[in-house]
């Protein structure tokens, strides 16, 4: 039996894609240096193995060590705002990571590789944002995803390795960090909320997302590489009905059995609205987000409760200070 390999793997996404993949009787390597997932997200019937895509040499050994058919690579630091003060930790993690797992792929004649990219590659284009439209991105994040976009393309053309690339968006769910103050708003929110603090909003709250549970993509991601239409193909991924900020401080505290408390700070730099079309995913892949928002906060608020809050470290790898949000210096 040939195995699979998923980085990130003991993430939030990454873990539920790893559940999918063990329930369809796949044998799963997990890569994942913990920096913002947890060992015990990962199932005993996969194999764990700590350590970074950054170490090339442990990358090489695991596509030595085992049979990998596929590779699923959701291994990433996506935090589109933090990323402009960041630059250099976001390109090594985001960038050069993804090259050593693309180099090792083709050496080892893996036959499709699945990447986890972001609607980040889109920048500011107008919504609905589609496959069709050139990705003009316009934060660091978005920059890095973009070019690992460009680099399965071309090494698809040279060395004929097949690719998928998903495109997912705003998604949320149990076993997300909540501890992490600078991603992920909905487990931000939770997190504040389970502390007693107010729900930091930045600006008016207007800014709108489409927010997808993660149990909607986890099973498109681990089955797509069994779909052939699918090799070579970018994919939007998410739900449809956009949301702005301010409406779902309202949904997550409604969730937490709590009456909303808003604190407004000053705006920063971000896309303002920022949602897609998924008729490609529908029609190739049968792709359908069902879970309305409601349910899926409140599946995610009832983990939450069991948890606990977690605390909001500050991020040790701050490279530029210049316009750092003031909350992000609290």
């Amino acid at each position: 039996m040939s195995d699979v390999l998923v980085t990130g793997g003991a993430g939030f996404i990454g873990s539920h894609v790893v559940d999918e993949l063990v329930r369809m009787g796949r044998r799963v390597i997990v890569l994942d240096d913990l920096s913002g997932g947890f060992a015990d997200n990962v199932p005993e019937a996969a194999t764990f193995v700590r350590g970074s895509i950054l170490n090339n040499r442990l990358v090489t050994s695991l596509f030595e060590t085992y049979q990998i058919e596929t590779v699923f690579h959701l291994a990433a630091y996506a935090a589109e705002g933090l990323s402009h003060f960041i630059k250099r930790y976001n390109y090594r993690n985001n960038l050069l990571g993804s090259v050593h797992l693309i180099n090792a792929a083709v050496n080892s004649g893996v036959t499709c590789f699945v990447f986890t990219s972001s609607i980040a590659v889109y920048g500011d284009a107008p919504c609905p944002m589609s496959e069709d439209m050139p990705p003009q991105p316009v934060d660091s994040y978005g920059i890095a995803k973009a070019a690992v976009e460009a680099e399965l393309r071309v090494t698809q053309r040279l060395f004929g390795l097949r690719f998928i690339v998903f495109r997912p968006h705003n998604v949320y769910g149990e076993r997300q960090n909540i501890g992490d103050r600078y991603r992920n708003v909905v487990g931000i929110f939770m997190n504040q909320i389970m502390k007693g603090d107010p729900l930091t909003i930045f600006g008016d709250g207007g800014q709108t997302r489409a927010f997808t549970h993660v149990s909607d993509v986890a099973p498109t991601i681990a089955r797509a590489a069994l779909t052939e239409a699918a090799h070579n193909q970018v994919f939007n991924l998410g739900a449809d009905e956009p949301v702005s900020v301010r409406r779902l401080a309202e949904e997550v505290s409604r969730a937490m059995g709590v009456a909303p408390r808003v604190r407004h700070v000053a705006p920063r730099d971000e896309v303002r609205e920022a949602y897609c079309t998924h008729e490609k995913a529908a029609r190739v892949l049968g792709f359908k987000a069902r879970m309305p928002l409601s349910e899926g906060l409140a599946r995610m608020a009832r983990w939450a409760r069991r948890h606990g809050s977690r605390r909001s470290k500050r991020f040790r790898h701050i490279e530029i200070t210049r316009n750092l949000p003031a909350v992000w210096q609290e």
